[in-house]
C-alpha cells in the first residue's frame, strides 16, 4: 500500500469559521477574505452556528453507500459519503463542511483531494478517525490547518476500497473504486451531454491525466457513480466521459 503514515494534531476550539459561500472551513484567526473563494468575511460562520444550522443529512445510495449532504445546502455544497466495507469497517470518501457530532462514527476518511478538506480536523479528533491524502496535495498551503494521518504516493487498496492516483485537476486528485460505485468527485461534471472537466486547475493535465480514468474504469463492472453534487449510474455516465475526452 502506497500510503505513509504522518500524525499531526491540532485543538479544536471556536477559532473555526465557516464560509456559507463554499462550505470551506479557516482554522484559527479570521482571514478577512476566504481562501478557498475570497467571500468576505462578513458571510462566515462560526463552526457551532454551522453546526446548529445545518444537518448533515444521509441518503442512501445503495446497500453499502450512503451520500452526506447539508440541509439546508451549505454555499457550494459538496457531498460526502459513507462506505460501510465488507469487513464491517465504516468509513467516508471525502468530508462534510459542517460538523455534526451526532453523525455515526467513521474509522476512516479518504480524500479525493484538498479542496474538500470540511470539517475533518473535528471529526478526527471527535472519532479518532484517520485522514488519508495524497502527498502532492497534502503540501498545499490551504491544508496546513488540517491533520493528516496518512499520505497517499500512489494506489493502494484497503477496506476492499481500491485507490487510484490521478493528479490532473489538483496535485494530488484521486479517485475510488468500491464494489460497483465510482468516487468521481469533481473531476468531471455534470452528469449528461453537458459533462465538462473540471475548470479550475491545469486544463491541459486535468484532461490528460483523464485518460487514466478511462483506463481504470473501463476493465470494471461499475453501475454507479458518485460525485460531488450528483448520483447517476455508470453506463450513461461512461458514454459522456468517452465523449468528452474523445470528442
Amino acid at each position: 500500500m502506497s500510503v505513509e503514515g504522518q500524525v499531526l494534531t491540532t485543538n479544536v476550539n471556536d477559532r473555526q469559521w465557516v464560509c456559507t459561500i463554499c462550505g470551506y472551513n479557516m482554522v484559527g484567526e479570521m482571514p478577512d477574505v476566504c481562501p478557498f473563494c475570497g467571500a468576505r468575511h462578513d458571510i462566515f460562520v462560526t463552526w457551532n452556528k454551522a453546526e446548529q444550522t445545518y444537518r448533515v443529512t444521509p441518503n442512501k445510495v445503495n446497500d453499502y453507500v450512503t451520500q452526506l449532504i447539508s440541509v439546508p445546502r451549505l454555499g457550494i455544497e459538496h457531498a460526502a459519503y459513507r462506505i460501510e466495507t465488507d469487513d464491517g469497517a465504516a468509513v467516508w470518501i471525502d468530508c462534510p463542511s459542517a460538523f455534526n457530532r451526532d453523525l455515526e462514527p467513521v474509522e476512516t476518511i479518504y480524500f479525493t483531494h484538498k479542496d474538500f478538506m470540511g470539517a475533518s480536523n473535528q471529526y478526527r479528533q471527535l472519532w479518532g478517525a484517520k485522514v488519508y491524502l495524497h502527498i502532492n496535495d497534502s503540501e498545499h498551503p490551504l491544508v496546513q490547518q488540517f491533520p493528516v494521518d496518512n499520505k497517499i504516493y500512489g494506489d493502494f487498496s484497503e477496506h476492499g476500497i481500491e485507490g487510484f492516483y490521478i493528479g490532473g485537476h489538483t496535485p494530488g486528485f484521486m479517485i475510488y473504486v468500491y464494489q460497483k460505485v465510482l468516487f468521481i468527485c469533481d473531476y468531471v461534471f455534470p452528469p449528461g451531454s453537458n459533462m465538462q472537466f473540471n475548470p479550475f486547475g491545469p486544463k491541459d493535465k486535468t484532461r490528460k491525466r483523464a485518460s487514466r480514468i478511462l483506463d481504470i474504469v473501463s476493465e470494471k463492472s461499475l453501475e454507479t457513480v458518485c460525485g460531488y453534487n450528483f448520483v447517476t449510474d455508470f453506463d450513461s455516465w461512461y458514454k459522456d466521459f468517452k465523449h468528452l475526452l474523445h470528442g
